[in-house]
């Protein structure tokens, strides 16, 4: 069976009502880049990210104002995935020397509540971690089973047996704090990152230099398989999907409960996913289209262009359906980590179909009308 066969619309005569409807939807999104910005993710921005699932709901307000009482400035905390789940975020990579002391003296504390009346002495210190001796290498070990349980990241030393270091991160003292105080409701940590501002700027760089680039190798391989026209349609149509599914990004961002719109890594993958699905589809319009002018030599190349999109159409609703059946199933029970990649790849199918009709391949029409030069093959 198949379906839409026999469609005879006339696409290339309503590009232009297509012009306004995507000029009016970029320029919607563009105003939304520039002043609500885009809402870079902890990979973008650097900092520590927590993601904890507690075992019952938890009152976001009561987490928040425990985290406050930490002083570790202005941390962000919010919903993650549902009741139960929790997000917190800051921008600090290291604990604020200022709050340094009271870790060391919650240290002291559970040690001494650990084994009373225990040795010990701090043979090493740094801004990110303290050494601690013991009299041996059980008591050294019961001592750090003990810190891990607390929430602290802890190891034995290579140079003693005796010895155990304790890390100090932002994400330990925020899960040693609110184990402690939330001990009737047990939580698990689902992610922990931390990036520093240097890689997050240069993952932000390579991010848009990956994009380009593939742009750029688009560009010179459609260029050597059609005509020129042909290639700066495709990549001008790319860079329509790309700056409007960022344009709906940042428009959506925080409107959408449960959906978390944040541009990580993840959504840089699903914008070079996009990218190479909708050059797929532009290249099957494409190659239908240099058919028809091989075969019809006789008929205009708009013409040409309504019979081979008519005829690729019944191909292109039935893929685009099939692709987005599993991005919605992605988008629903992928959990609040996928839900971002998925939202992007779905609305980047709509425009990269969208776009392999009403802009690149008009763009080929307006380049032939305009400059009054023949398309052939």
């Amino acid at each position: 069976m198949r379906l839409f066969d026999n469609l005879h619309i006339d696409f290339m005569g309503k590009r232009t009502f297509f012009y306004l409807v995507s000029a009016g939807i970029l320029l919607f999104g563009l105003l939304n880049i520039f002043i609500r910005g885009i809402n870079f993710g902890i990979d973008f921005k650097g900092g520590t990210e927590i993601a904890l699932q507690f075992s019952k709901p938890v009152e976001i307000a009561r987490v928040r104002n425990e985290v406050d009482k930490l002083g570790l400035g202005n941390m962000e905390v919010k919903t993650f995935g549902g009741a139960t789940g929790i997000l917190l975020r800051t921008e600090l990579q290291d604990i604020p020397k200022n709050v340094l002391p009271h870790v060391k003296e919650r240290l002291e504390t559970l040690i001494g509540n650990i084994l009373p009346g225990v040795q010990n002495n701090i043979i090493d210190s740094t801004a990110n971690t303290i050494t601690y001796n013991f009299k041996d290498a059980q008591t050294a070990d019961i001592i750090s089973n003990k810190l891990f349980q607390a929430g602290f990241q802890t190891s034995k030393s290579a140079e003693s047996a005796n010895a155990v270091v304790v890390r100090l991160g932002v994400a330990d003292i925020v899960k040693e704090n609110l184990s402690r105080k939330f001990s009737d409701n047990p939580f698990t940590v689902q992610k922990e990152d931390k990036v520093g501002p240097k890689v997050g700027k240069e993952l932000k760089s390579n991010a848009i230099i990956a994009v380009l680039l593939s742009l750029v190798a688009i560009l010179i391989y459609l260029g050597f398989r059609f005509k020129f026209a042909f290639a700066v349609g495709a990549v001008i149509a790319l860079f329509h999907d790309v700056l409007l599914t960022l344009g709906i990004f940042a428009a959506l961002y925080g409107i959408i409960p449960g959906l978390n719109l944040e541009f990580s890594i993840t959504v840089v993958a699903a914008f070079l996913t996009l990218v190479g699905y909708s050059t797929n589809d532009t290249v099957i319009v494409f190659d239908r289209v240099k058919e028809q002018m091989k075969i019809h030599k006789s008929l205009s190349i708009e013409e040409n262009m309504n019979h081979a999109i008519n005829k690729t159409m019944s191909r292109t609703i039935i893929t685009v359906f099939t692709v987005l059946i599993s991005i919605i199933v992605l988008l629903i029970f992928g959990g609040e980590v996928l839900r971002s990649f998925a939202f992007a790849l779905f609305i980047g199918m709509i425009t990269g179909t969208y776009s392999s009709v009403f802009i690149a391949s008009a763009f080929v029409l307006e380049y032939a009308h305009r400059t009054g030069k023949a398309v052939k093959f």
